[in-house]
C-alpha cells in the first residue's frame, strides 16, 4: 500500500508538470489547468495524509508485516503470499487492470472536461469572466437605513462600508456581508483555484486584529478608556451593565433582580467579590462586543479579496454599462451566439497557417510565393563546420555568413584571421591547413607589419605599410 501511494504522487507531481507544460490560449483552457492542477494538489495531500497513518503504525499491522517476511520462515511467507496471488488470478481471470499511469497519460483538454466546467459558473458569471451579485444585490436594498442605489453604483460601492453608519449595522445586515463574503470567497475558488483561501483569511485576520486594536480600522473608531463603565452601575446578579443610577435602582428593586440575586453563594469575602465584578463585568463587556468585532473581521476580509477579484469587478461593471445599451432583441441574441473565451483576439491571430511545403514566413507572418522560394534558391542547404555545424538555406545566405559573427567567432577559436584568402573554406580540417601553408609561405624575417592585411572599400588586401603608404598619399 506505501509503495502504491507513494508511485501515485511521483505520478501526480510529474502529471503537474506536464499541465504546465502546455500552452492553453483560450479563457477556458487556462481555468480548466488550474482546476486540473488543484485537484492533483489535493490528492497529493490525502495520500500524503494516509503515508503518514501508515508510517506512524499504531495498529502495529507495518511491523508485523515487516517481521513476517524478514524472518525466519521468509521463503515460506514469500511462497504462501504467492500462492494466494496465484489462486486470485486463477478465479478471476478475466480480471481487468487499468494500470495508473494510463490516468495520467492524456492530459489535453476533452469536451467532458470543458463541459464540466461550464457547470461550475452561471450564465451571469460567463464561465468566470463576471461576478453574479444580484442576488446580494437584492438583499442590500432590503437592509433598512442604507442608502439605495442601483446595481452599476452597487458594484462600485459595495466596499465601502465605513459609510455606513454604526447604529445601522444589526443582525440582518451581519448576514447581508456573510453572504457576500461567502460569494466571492466562492467565486474566487472557482475563478483563481490555486490561490491559498487559508493563508488569504490568516492574513486578513492579523491585519484586522491589528487595526483593531490600533483604532485604525474604516468605520470602527477606538473606543475610550474613559468611556469604560464603571462596575457600580453593573448588576452582577442578572450580569447586565446600566448607564444610569436611576434605572439601576429600579432594576435592583425588580422581581428578577432578587430572584437571581437569591442564587447567588453568600461564601465570598467583599474583596473576592469586587474582583468577580470586575471579572464578570469584563467578561460581559467582551461578549457583547463580540459581534462588532466578527462584522468588522468580515469587512475587511470582503476587501482582502475584492481586492484579489479587482479585474473581475471591473470587467462585471463594463459588461454591465454594455449591457444597459442593448435592446432585448440584441441581448437575446448575445446569449444565443456568445462564445467565452478571454482571448478571441489572440486565438484569431494564432490560427494554424496552411504551408504544406514549409516555405519561409514573409513580414506579414504569411508563407512566402513559392516562385520566390525557387528563386533564391532556398530549398538548398549549406553547412558550415567552422560556424559549428549550422545551416544556411540559399547561396545569398551562405555567401553572406563569412563576414557574420557566427563564422568569425568560429575563425577566431581556430587562431586564424578572418580574410578573403578563406572564403568558401568551411571545413575546420581545410581552414587550418590553408593557414599553414599561407605561414610557410611566408619569409621567416617577416615582420608584424607585413603580416597584418588591410583591405580598402574596392576589396583590394595591403600589407600594413603599404597601406599607409597608399592611404597618406590620397590614392585609397
Amino acid at each position: 500500500t506505501q509503495r502504491r501511494l507513494h508511485e501515485e504522487i511521483d505520478r501526480l507531481e510529474q502529471a503537474i508538470v506536464d499541465q504546465f507544460m502546455l500552452n492553453p490560449k483560450t479563457h477556458k483552457e487556462r481555468l480548466l489547468q488550474e482546476h486540473t492542477v488543484d485537484g492533483y494538489l489535493d490528492r497529493i495531500s490525502a495520500r500524503s495524509k494516509d503515508l503518514q497513518v501508515l508510517y506512524k503504525d499504531e495498529d502495529g499491522s507495518r511491523k508485523k508485516e515487516m517481521d513476517a517476511i524478514s524472518g525466519t520462515n521468509e521463503f515460506g511467507e514469500f511462497y504462501n503470499r504467492l500462492k494466494k496471488v496465484k489462486d486470485h488470478h486463477r478465479r478471476y481471470p478475466n480480471e481487468a487492470v487499468e494500470p495508473m499511469e494510463l490516468e495520467f497519460m492524456d492530459q489535453q483538454p476533452t469536451e467532458a472536461k470543458m463541459e464540466a466546467l461550464d457547470e461550475m459558473f452561471s450564465g451571469e458569471e460567463a464561465g468566470g469572466r463576471y461576478l453574479d451579485l444580484h442576488e446580494i444585490h437584492e438583499q442590500y436594498m432590503n437592509l433598512k437605513s442604507l442608502k439605495r442605489t442601483n446595481y452599476l453604483g452597487y458594484l462600485s460601492e459595495f466596499t465601502l462600508f465605513e459609510e455606513i453608519q454604526k447604529k445601522d449595522k444589526d443582525a440582518e445586515y451581519q448576514n447581508y456581508i456573510n453572504s457576500l463574503c461567502k460569494y466571492l470567497e466562492g467565486f474566487l475558488k472557482r475563478v483563481k483555484p490555486l490561490s491559498n483561501i487559508g493563508e488569504i483569511k490568516e492574513y486578513s485576520r492579523k491585519e484586522f486584529e491589528k487595526s483593531w486594536k490600533e483604532g485604525t480600522l474604516p468605520g470602527w473608531p477606538k473606543q475610550d478608556q474613559e468611556d469604560t463603565p464603571s462596575t457600580d452601575l453593573f448588576c452582577i446578579a442578572c450580569k447586565k451593565q446600566y448607564a444610569k443610577d436611576t434605572v439601576y435602582n429600579a432594576h435592583l428593586t425588580s422581581k428578577k433582580h432578587i430572584k437571581a440575586a437569591a442564587q447567588l453563594t453568600n461564601g465570598t469575602s467583599n474583596g473576592d467579590e469586587q474582583e468577580s465584578v470586575k471579572q464578570v463585568q469584563s467578561k460581559v463587556l467582551s461578549e457583547k462586543a463580540k459581534p462588532d468585532q466578527d462584522m468588522a473581521s468580515t469587512e475587511m476580509l470582503i476587501r482582502k479579496y475584492a481586492e484579489i477579484l479587482k479585474q473581475q469587478i471591473e470587467d462585471t461593471k463594463e459588461n454591465v454599462e454594455r449591457r444597459q445599451t442593448l435592446t432585448g432583441r440584441e441581448r437575446d441574441l448575445e446569449l444565443e451566439t456568445e462564445q467565452i473565451e478571454l482571448d478571441e483576439s489572440d486565438s484569431d491571430d494564432e490560427e494554424k497557417v496552411y504551408n504544406p511545403l514549409k516555405l519561409p514566413l514573409g513580414w506579414d507572418g504569411k508563407p512566402i510565393p513559392y516562385w520566390l522560394y525557387k528563386l533564391h534558391g532556398l530549398g538548398v542547404e549549406y553547412s558550415c563546420e567552422i560556424c559549428g555545424n549550422y545551416v544556411y538555406k540559399g547561396r545569398k545566405a551562405f555567401d553572406k555568413h563569412f563576414q557574420e559573427w557566427r563564422h568569425a567567432h568560429g575563425m577566431r577559436c581556430l587562431g586564424i584571421p578572418n580574410t578573403r584568402q578563406f572564403h568558401e573554406i568551411v571545413g575546420i580540417e581545410d581552414a587550418l591547413a590553408l593557414w599553414n601553408k599561407i605561414k610557410k609561405a611566408k619569409p621567416e624575417g617577416t615582420k608584424r607589419d607585413q603580416i597584418e592585411e588591410f583591405e580598402d572599400t574596392e576589396g583590394n588586401v595591403f600589407n600594413k605599410k603599404t597601406y599607409e603608404d597608399l592611404k597618406r598619399q590620397g590614392l585609397i
